[in-house]
């Protein structure tokens, strides 16, 4: 989670800014009544601004048919005292919460945070055990798995992560100790981490082949320095590497988080952000490559907002998806927009 705020000059909106900017661009939803399952997004109350089920559902009511949402843990609302390695399991509370108000109908049909993904730290080894099933039991049966975000960068990107790692952590001997008591607690992995560390993803999923792992934001795609006008080459390593990781039946992707910072689009610097065409026009190569490797039923649309909420307002990105998706068949689009996430 970017910290810093601050990209090529222009600091980082803050919720009520960002609601007013994304407005000026609203649209119609295309294909309102295909049922989504938004499976990334975040809730909060910090630094960052307000991102609360108020401010979550201002923008999934916007046209699109959201049945379901899954949260994912952003180091928010983490508990104040006790000991260290137990206070990620306050976020699980505090979205359990926001998943209960949901449940109750009084908020909508969407069902708000149906799916928790907390944060352990893995790299503890056999030490995380305890805590894996405290954060099961904090979720109430709606605990779906755990995000260790491993963004290293040789770049200034490592330094916008909420932690800082090692290069290659997931090949850490100790972390894998951790990370083996998933699968046996029936956990899945959401795999955070940026292209060119993906080698590593694939080594841990042929490592450990019965565990699911959930590869983030379409891999990680960079564009701040050294990574900067370098787009063709970063595209280009990116797909050899995605084409290694889509051999791993254990492996599916979110496709999303084009809308971050991390990519260095221009669009959070304009005075009003893009519609759906353009940024369907810019995202189609990522999306289509992620949707020819991996397949629908292991591919899963996402909206990582209020992250990409950066970028662009919510109806718009997935305008945006859509229009990607207009030549998908029926069960394609059922598998993108529903199914993998549900499954997955």
């Amino acid at each position: 989670m970017i910290k810093n705020y601050e990209f090529r000059g222009s600091h980082f909106r803050k919720q009520g800014e960002l609601q007013a900017w994304t407005q000026q661009v609203e649209e119609p939803a295309l294909e309102p009544d295909l049922p989504i399952i938004d499976p990334h997004h975040h809730v909060w109350n910090d630094g960052r601004g307000r991102y609360l089920i108020e401010e979550l559902l201002a923008d999934i009511n916007s046209g699109h048919n959201i049945i379901a949402t899954v949260f994912i843990e952003a180091g928010a609302m983490l508990r104040k005292s006790g000991p260290e390695e137990e206070k990620a399991v306050g976020e699980i509370e505090f979205a359990n919460g926001i998943a209960a108000m949901s449940a109750s109908g009084h908020y909508g049909a969407t069902r708000l945070c149906s799916g928790l993904i907390g944060y352990a730290d893995l790299a503890r080894g056999d030490a995380v055990r305890p805590l894996l099933e405290q954060l099961i039991a904090a979720g109430n049966g709606r605990f779906r798995g755990i995000r260790q975000g491993v963004t290293w960068d040789s770049g200034p990107a490592s330094k916008f992560g909420a932690r800082q790692v090692p290069q290659h952590q997931l090949l850490d001997p100790v972390f894998r100790e951790g990370f083996a008591h998933l699968q046996a607690l029936g956990l899945s992995f959401e795999a955070w981490q940026f292209y060119p560390q993906l080698p590593d993803v694939a080594n841990l999923a042929r490592a450990f082949p019965d565990t699911n792992i959930i590869v983030n934001h379409a891999g990680g795609i960079l564009g701040l320095p050294p990574h900067n006008g370098k787009r063709d080459e970063v595209f280009r390593v990116w797909r050899e590497n995605l084409h290694a990781l889509a051999q791993y039946p254990n492996l599916s992707i979110k496709l999303g988080g084009l809308g971050m910072l991390y990519c260095d689009w221009d669009f959070h610097l304009r005075d009003v952000p893009p519609g759906s065409e353009e940024l369907a026009a810019l995202w189609r190569p990522y999306i289509e490559t992620c949707i020819e490797l991996f397949g629908p039923e292991r591919a899963m649309m996402e909206s990582n907002f209020p992250v990409d909420k950066q970028s662009c307002g919510y109806g718009v990105l997935w305008n945006a998806m859509k229009r990607i998706t207009a030549q998908c068949s029926a069960a394609e689009k059922a598998a993108l927009y529903r199914n993998t996430a549900a499954r997955v």
